[in-house]
C-alpha cells in the first residue's frame, strides 16, 4: 500500500509548504513518525534522506513516504512510492545501452546520448495538470546562455529527490498536496553534515527548478523572510578620517545578497560615501568588521588579510562538551554544487581551512551541555568556523543556532568575532579591538 490512510492530529495549513525554507508541519511530524518504523524494519545500512506528503483524499487525509535514489540498491520497496522513471528494469532501454558501453571501455559520446534520452523519460506533472520533461524544465529554469552552454544536461540523479517523487506520484493519482517534509535517517555522509532524525530542505542544486515547475497550480508559502533586523544606524566602535571599526549585528548582511540589498555595506555607503567593507562575516554572525573609508585604505587593509597580518577572535556557544581543551583543526572544504551555500569536506579538491582553538567555559543548557569556544582562523573559507565546529572531523559539536550544520535551537547563530587587531593603513600604528561577549546569559 503507498497511500497511507492516519488520524490527523492538527488541522492542516491554509497552504502547501515552501520546501527551500519551513519548519515542519505537525502533520508531517505526525507521518514521519510513522515513516520510521518501516525504515527500522529494513535497517538501511547507509544514510538516506527520506521525505513525507501530506494528501487530501476524498474527504479525509492520507500521507504517502518516498526516499531520495535507491533503498538497499532497490527502488521498488512497497511502501514507498515509486521512482518518476524507472531506470533500474535489467532488460529496459537504459540498462542495456549502459552495459553496451561498458562492454567497449566506455563511450562519452553514448554515454552523454544516453544520460539525454533518460532525462526526456522524466515527464514531470505540475498542478495545473501540464507535463514537461526534465531538460525541457531545467533549460526554462536556467535561461541564461551561459549557463545552458556550462550545464547543458541537469546534474546525474536529478529528478529522484524525494520531493519529485511524492508530488509526481500525488498528482497521477489525483491527490491533492497538502504539505511536505524531508528527513534523514542514519548515519551522517563523511564529506557534509547531516543529523539523524533531522528534518532538512529540499536541495536547491537539483530541486529548485523541478519544484518550481512541479507547484505551479498550488497555493504555496511564500518564502519565508530571511533572519533580518531592522537597523538604521551602525554601531561605531572606532571611526577616523581612514577607516571605521563597527559591530555588526547578527541578522544583517556584509554585502548585498542575490535578494537583499540590506547590508552593511549599504549603510555604510551612506554614512561614509566611498565606503566599502574590507572583508566579511556571515548574516548570522555577530561583531568587529572594518570599513575602509577611502580605496588606498581599503587596498592595504586588503593586503594585510592576503599576508595573514590581521588577526581574528571568535567566540561561539557549541552543543556538548568538546573532548580537548584547545587543539588545531585542519579540515579543507568546498562549496556542495548542488546546495549552495552549504560546504562539503573535500580532501582531494576542497580548499586548506585551519582553525586553532580552546576552550572558554562550559555549562549546561536545558539538560545538555553547552561550550564556550575562542576560535583563530588561519584561513578564510566560507563558513569554515561552523562547519569545523559541526563536523565529525572536526569538532563534532554544532554551533548553537546554526541551522545549517546544527539545529534552529537558539534564536540566532551563537558565533561573534569579539577581537580583531590589524596596523592602521595610515600611521602604521597596530590596533586592536574587543567586544563583550553577547552569549553571556547562557553561562552566568
Amino acid at each position: 500500500m503507498l497511500i497511507h490512510p492516519f488520524s490527523p492530529q492538527t488541522l492542516p495549513p491554509e497552504r502547501f509548504t515552501y520546501p527551500f525554507d519551513y519548519e515542519p508541519h505537525p502533520l508531517c511530524i505526525q507521518a514521519a513518525e510513522v515513516v520510521k518504523q518501516e525504515i527500522q524494519r529494513i535497517n538501511p545500512s547507509e544514510g538516506k534522506m527520506f521525505g513525507v506528503l501530506i494528501v487530501k483524499q476524498g474527504e479525509g487525509l492520507a500521507f504517502l513516504a518516498a526516499y531520495s535514489g535507491l533503498l538497499e540498491g532497490r527502488n521498488d520497496w512497497d511502501y514507498f512510492v515509486p521512482p518518476v522513471f524507472d531506470a533500474q528494469q535489467p532488460d529496459g532501454h537504459f540498462k542495456q545501452t549502459e552495459r553496451e558501453i561498458s562492454a567497449k571501455g566506455g563511450d562519452k559520446q553514448m554515454s552523454q546520448a544516453l544520460q539525454t534520452w533518460l532525462f526526456h523519460q522524466y515527464q514531470l506533472l505540475n498542478a495545473k495538470g501540464e507535463t514537461k520533461d526534465l531538460i525541457d524544465i531545467w533549460q526554462d529554469y536556467h535561461c541564461s546562455p551561459k549557463i545552458q552552454q556550462k550545464f547543458p544536461l541537469p546534474p546525474g540523479g536529478t529528478g529522484d529527490c524525494c520531493a519529485p517523487k511524492l508530488l509526481q506520484y500525488a498528482y497521477s493519482h489525483d491527490l491533492k498536496p497538502v504539505c511536505m517534509a524531508e528527513f534523514w535517517w542514519g548515519p551522517s555522509p563523511k564529506s557534509e553534515i547531516r543529523h539523524h532524525g533531522q528534518f532538512y530542505p529540499a536541495c536547491r542544486g537539483k530541486c529548485l527548478p523541478i519544484l518550481t515547475w512541479m507547484l505551479q497550480g498550488l497555493e504555496v508559502d511564500p518564502i519565508p523572510q530571511k533572519e533580518g533586523i531592522n537597523v538604521q544606524s551602525l554601531e561605531v566602535i572606532y571611526e577616523d578620517e581612514t577607516l571605521a571599526v563597527i559591530n555588526k549585528p547578527s541578522g544583517l548582511l556584509s554585502v548585498p545578497g542575490k535578494d537583499e540589498d540590506y547590508s552593511v555595506a549599504l549603510l555604510a555607503k551612506a554614512k561614509w560615501p566611498g565606503s566599502i567593507p574590507v572583508h566579511r562575516l556571515d548574516m548570522g554572525t555577530s561583531g568587529l568588521l572594518i570599513i575602509a573609508k577611502t580605496k588606498e585604505a581599503y587596498q592595504h587593509l586588503q593586503e594585510q588579510f592576503v599576508k595573514h597580518t590581521v588577526e581574528k577572535r571568535y567566540i561561539a556557544v557549541v552543543k556538548g562538551q568538546v573532548k580537548e581543551s584547545e587543539g588545531r583543526i585542519d579540515l579543507p572544504l568546498r562549496f556542495d554544487p548542488m546546495n549552495r551555500p552549504r560546504q562539503i569536506v573535500d580532501y582531494q579538491h576542497g580548499k586548506s581551512a585551519v582553525t586553532e582553538y580552546k576552550v572558554l567555559d562550559t555549562s549546561q543548557k536545558e539538560h545538555e551541555a553547552v561550550s564556550l569556544l575562542a576560535l583563530y582562523p588561519h584561513t578564510g573559507r566560507t563558513h569554515q568556523l561552523r562547519m569545523h565546529c559541526a563536523h565529525e572531523d572536526g569538532l563534532g559539536c554544532p554551533i548553537l543556532g546554526d541551522e545549517l550544520y546544527g539545529q534552529k535551537d537558539y534564536p540566532r547563530l551563537c558565533l561573534h568575532c569579539d577581537q580583531i587587531s590589524f596596523t592602521h593603513p595610515l600611521t602604521d600604528e597596530r590596533m586592536h579591538f574587543e567586544l563583550p561577549n553577547p552569549f553571556a546569559d547562557i553561562f552566568y
